[in-house]
Order: structure tokens, then C-alpha cells, then sequence
């Protein structure tokens, strides 16, 4: 069987994080999120159809994952997921039925089996946030239809972007206009394709969408959540190590260390002298850190050398975390962080939340940063620098 793994978004409601990067190649762990896909669909397909905006994700993945042959499809114009679909057409066009999901989501493994045994089928989720998602309408276990990103939703069932088609999908395609947002969508084919088919809908609590980039800090608590520790790094004396971690090759962790697991730390990696690593934290190659940090994803070649706090944060690759920074994580009154997302004000859902801090940005000593405030690549604060609202290029 074949997959079609949709990665040509532009993926702009993950800004910072996303503006030089696309997203299905931020690393959790030791694995990009399309490798965990891929590493998901290991023994469920023997083919992977990617459709991608251009050759950054072919150069990371080559033309195989394990016994997973891999073939690309360039999306030159971004006019939806649709359009992204019938970009593959000529792969699958043949296939009694092939897989449909998203290159920057994570899914069960169980769950996609049972769609692909059934045939026509798909995998909803019920979630907090009906409207910014594909909402479901459903009877008797059957698709009635999709309402994409609806002011008003109806359910709080959401399509989790998981389809198992056959080739009339392509002819629903084929035949749709532009949507309000100016694309070609999936949902307003498969309302078509519903009315004259049964496509049964199955569901699942174990969907991970990564719509805004918060949601990376909940894919990174799942994935941490089953991994196994194994140290291929150096101990200095007195460094104390609780729970699973994981350290990779020529990384040191320096005297008077304390971490506690689940943590990831990369390759060539100094920690320490002296920091606290706490749960749910995924550090990439090339860091250094001498702080404390929290539930947060540090990407590659980024330095925090001197005292700082990090929590519940995402942080780019080559940044400078200089002394005193801080990341505040919550409000006084306990209440839920909001955010500005493309103009539009958005509650996060979480009580606790940091900063989220783009590629090469360099942060002055004793900057402050308030909860859920985006720091745009490249960009810098000054000494003692307040951060109310985000800075934007």
C-alpha cells in the first residue's frame, strides 16, 4: 500500500519557529516529525508520495526510510491541500486504495491500521478547539460532512487530516473551485465524494495536530513520554541523573548537574557546570546550557551559558540566551495564556506557556519576556529589555 504525506504548507500559524524551516522538519528527540510519520507507518505501507514545496525534505530523507521507498512531488503553487493531492495523482491513480495524511501531524499507529483494514475511511479526534479545524458531522458511523475552520462549530469532532481513498476522490478534485481562503481544499471534495459514497469515520484520543507552535511542546511531551534512556555522552563527578534521559555522543554534562527525566540531549552538547534540566525538554546538537529549563525544545547550535530560565518554551537554532534571561510562564491569576496569531487574538488552552524564540535572535542580559510572546528570527533585545508584545519583522 502507499502513503501520500502532504509537506508543501507554508505553515505561517507556527511562525517564528517555522519562518526559515518547514515544519515537518522540526526535530523532536532524535527525529524530525516526518521521520516519526514514517516511523509510524513502518509495516503499514511500502511507499511514501511526498508532496513538497521543494527539495529541503529530500535532502534530509533520501529516496528510502528503512523498507519505505520514497518518492517526491513538488507543489510549485501553495493552492491547498487539494491541489496537493492531485499533484500525486499519477502515483496511486491505480491503487485499490491508498493512505492520505498530513507530513507535520503525528498519528497512532493503531489507529491508521484500522482505517487502512476497513477501506474508505477516515480518523476524527474530538478537541478543545472545534474551530480551527475540519469539523465532523457524522451518522451512524459515516461521514455526513466536513465544515472547515467554522466560526460557529457545531461538534467539537475534528478531522485529524487521515483519509484512506480510492481514485474517485481524484475526480472530486478535479471539479472543485477556489474556497473562501483562495484554495483548493480536501474536505470540500470529500463533502462531494460522501454524498455518493460511505466513508466510515473512526476515532482516536491519540492525534497530535501542530497547528500553532505550542502544540510542538505537546508532541514533545508524548514523544519523550515513551522513549528510553541511554547515555553515550561523559559525567563529571556529582552530576545526578533521575528518570529517562537520553545523552548523545560527545556531549559532557558538567559538575553539580541535575536532570530529570523524560529529557533528550543531543550530540556534542556542554551542560553545566551546575544546571537543572527538568521533565518533557528535548535539546538538540551543539548546545550549550547552564540554566534551568523546562518542558521546552532547544533546537541546534543555540547558547545559554550563564543563568537563565526556560520554560515551557521553543527556541530556534543559533541563538544567544545571554544571563538573567527570562521566560515567564504564568499568570497570577491561573487563567489560560493568550496569544496574537496573524492578527487574531487565540486562547492556547494552557496555563503554562513561554516564549517562543525564531532562528539566530540574541537576547540582551536580564531580558524578560512575557508568557506566549513570539521573538521573529534574527531580531535582538536590548539590556534589560521587557518583551509585552512580539517582535515582528
Amino acid at each position: 500500500m502507499k502513503a501520500v504525506i502532504l509537506c508543501a504548507g507554508k505553515s505561517t500559524r507556527t511562525y517564528p519557529i517555522t519562518v526559515n524551516k518547514t515544519k515537518p522538519l522540526l526535530r523532536i528527540g532524535d527525529k524530525s516529525l516526518i521521520e516519526h510519520t514514517l516511523e509510524t507507518l513502518k509495516g503499514v505501507v511500502s511507499e511514501a508520495v511526498l508532496v513538497v514545496a521543494d527539495n529541503e525534505i529530500k535532502k534530509k530523507l533520501g529516496e528510502r526510510y528503512g523498507k519505505i521507498r520514497i518518492s517526491y512531488v513538488r507543489q510549485n503553487h501553495p493552492l491547498g491541500t487539494g491541489h496537493a493531492l492531485l499533484m500525486a495523482e499519477k502515483h496511486v491513480r491505480q491503487d485499490d486504495k491508498f493512505l492520505v495524511l498530513m507530513g507535520d501531524n503525528l498519528y497512532p499507529r493503531d489507529k491508521i491500521k484500522e482505517c487502512v483494514s476497513f477501506g474508505l475511511s477516515m480518523l476524527g479526534q474530538k478537541v478543545e478547539n472545534p474551530g480551527n479545524h475540519g469539523v465532523l458531522e457524522i451518522k451512524g458511523g459515516y461521514l455526513v460532512g466536513i465544515k472547515e475552520k467554522p466560526d460557529k462549530p457545531e461538534s467539537d469532532l475534528v478531522s485529524t487530516g487521515l483519509f484512506v481513498f480510492n481514485d474517485r476522490i481524484f475526480e472530486e478534485l478535479k471539479t472543485l473551485k477556489l474556497s473562501r481562503r483562495k484554495e483548493y481544499e480536501i474536505p470540500d471534495a470529500v463533502n462531494r465524494l460522501a454524498a455518493k459514497v460511505r466513508i466510515r469515520c473512526f476515532y482516536t484520543r491519540e492525534y497530535i495536530p501542530i497547528v500553532f507552535p505550542w502544540d510542538l511542546l505537546k508532541a514533545n511531551q508524548k514523544i519523550l513520554s515513551s522513549m528510553k534512556g541511554r547515555g553515550d555522552g561523559r559525567l563529571e563527578k556529582h552530576v545526578e541523573i533521575k528518570g529517562e534521559v537520553r545523552i548523545g555522543k560527545g556531549t559532557l554534562i558538567k559538575a553539580g548537574t541535575y536532570i530529570e527525566g523524560p529529557v533528550f540531549i543531543g550530540e556534542n552538547c556542554v551542560i553545566g557546570p551546575g544546571a537543572y534540566i527538568r521533565p518533557n525538554t528535548t535539546i538538540g546538537n551543539n548546545v550549550r546550557i547552564r540554566g534551568e529549563v523546562v518542558n521546552s525544545i532547544i533546537m541546534d547550535n543555540t547558547t545559554a551559558k550563564h543563568a537563565c530560565y526556560i520554560g515551557h518554551s521553543v527556541v530556534g537554532e543559533n541563538v544567544n540566551i545571554a544571563a538573567g534571561t527570562v521566560t515567564a510562564d504564568y499568570r497570577h491569576d491561573g487563567k489560560n495564556h493568550f496569544t496574537v496569531v496573524k492578527g487574531r487574538k487565540v486562547d492556547t488552552g494552557m496555563r503554562k506557556l513561554g516564549a517562543f524564540i525564531g532562528d539566530g535572535v540574541r537576547t540582551g542580559i536580564n531580558t524578560s519576556i512575557y508568557p506566549g510572546r513570539k521573538i521573529w528570527p534574527g531580531l535582538t533585545t536590548v539590556l534589560g529589555e521587557v518583551v509585552k508584545e512580539d517582535k515582528v519583522k
